[in-house]
């Protein structure tokens, strides 16, 4: 296995990947994801592929086809007067291929992010993870991940009454 850049020819194989994401987080929460569709279209993938400020990394497997992705973004925080300056690597969106879990792909993807993120001159390496989701959960904490923040919700009924948590 080896890790590069995305190239135009890895966007079928990360439509994918994406649309595995996407049907794990519908089952999750129905109320915010619409099954059957995926986070970008073929040209905005594309279009993010050739962006140097989002780099989008593969995993590809001997016959050089894609079966892991890091979407990536360097965000430069403070978010207010009050914080320290710091140079975050942000996944914006992490996937082994459903049919390769379990052999080490996604430990070699985190293992290149944290590589890369010292290149970059990053101070951390984060991402977002949707409560629901107790397997990337487990495997991120398993990596040494540990929670940052926590992002709470009370949701609404349309009608305005409360609704369910």
């Amino acid at each position: 296995m080896t890790i590069r850049r995305a190239e135009e020819k890895d966007t079928q194989n990360v439509l994918r990947m994406l649309s595995q994401v996407l049907e794990i987080h519908a089952r999750i929460r129905p109320d915010v994801f619409l099954p059957g569709s995926t986070k970008y279209t073929r040209a905005e993938l594309e279009e993010i592929f050739r962006n140097e400020n989002t780099p989008v990394y593969v995993a590809v497997n001997q016959a050089d086809e894609a079966v892991g992705y890091l979407f990536c973004v360097l965000r430069e925080p403070p978010f207010a007067n009050t914080m320290r300056p710091r140079r975050s690597f942000f996944i914006d969106d992490f996937c082994v291929d459903e049919t390769c879990r379990g052999g080490g792909i996604g430990r070699a993807l985190f293992a290149f992010a944290l590589e890369e993120a010292r290149r970059l001159g990053c101070d951390e390496v984060t991402l977002n993870v949707w409560e629901g989701n107790d397997a990337a959960r487990r495997f991120y904490e398993n990596l040494g991940m540990k929670p940052k923040e926590t992002q709470m919700e009370y949701r609404l009924s349309p009608t305005g009454t409360e609704a369910d948590a």
